[in-house]
């Protein structure tokens, strides 16, 4: 996709007050290992499973569904939507993922959209793909080292050079990065403190 705008940010626009509700109220509940790709489907993992996620994804997660989250998140959504000039058409979002990288943990190159659609009958998310992710800063830069977030432009074409960008203007607390869910992008190994983010996916009809 050829878009002029491959990223939006906004920094230090949520309020910390509204950083400190989310963090504390998702830090009162227990996290879990984060997965990726066919390991979510999974119950259960054994130690080889583990070991073999964590070469791509070394996290903790907790999902959260709450409306008073969506509110605060949304308007930054539609006016990066707007102000990127993508106009994708989006009309539900996944539950929130607050993550917390401690130091070590990572997550390697990925994108988060995939082919195909959400085959999910009787839910908001049938027959819909993930258009525009956004991540949220919770902590300030400044609590932790390592954990940057970064883009590849040249979204990891066979026989292309990586084109990559540290987004270093969404460390500061309370700021956003919203993008498409075709962009790659990484989190660097923290080395030391938490880092601390939250992720929504948000969802629309096939490209057309």
């Amino acid at each position: 996709m050829n878009l002029h705008h491959q990223y939006w940010y906004f920094p230090k626009a949520v309020p910390d007050r509204i950083c400190n509700e989310i963090r504390k109220y998702a830090i009162s509940i227990e996290d879990q290992l984060a997965r990726t790709g066919n390991y979510s489907k999974l119950k259960k993992l054994n130690q080889k499973q583990i070991k073999d996620l964590k070469k791509q994804r070394d996290s903790n997660v907790v999902w959260l569904n709450e409306r008073w989250i969506y509110k605060e998140i949304h308007p930054y959504v539609h006016q990066a939507n707007r102000n990127a000039e993508w106009n994708f058409q989006w009309d539900h979002s996944e539950n929130c993922q607050f993550t917390k990288y401690q130091k070590g943990q990572y997550y390697d190159w990925h994108c988060d959209g995939w082919p195909g659609v959400y085959n999910k009958p009787n839910t908001p998310s049938h027959g819909k793909i993930r258009k525009i992710s956004v991540t949220l800063s919770l902590c300030d830069g400044k609590e932790y080292k390592g954990g940057d977030f970064e883009v590849d432009f040249k979204n990891k074409r066979p026989g292309e050079k990586p084109n990559t960008k540290v987004v270093k203007e969404i460390r500061p607390k309370g700021s956003l990065i919203v993008f498409p869910s075709d962009l790659w992008h990484r989190v660097k190994p923290v080395t030391k403190g938490v880092r601390y983010s939250l992720v929504i996916w948000n969802l629309g009809w096939p490209f057309k």
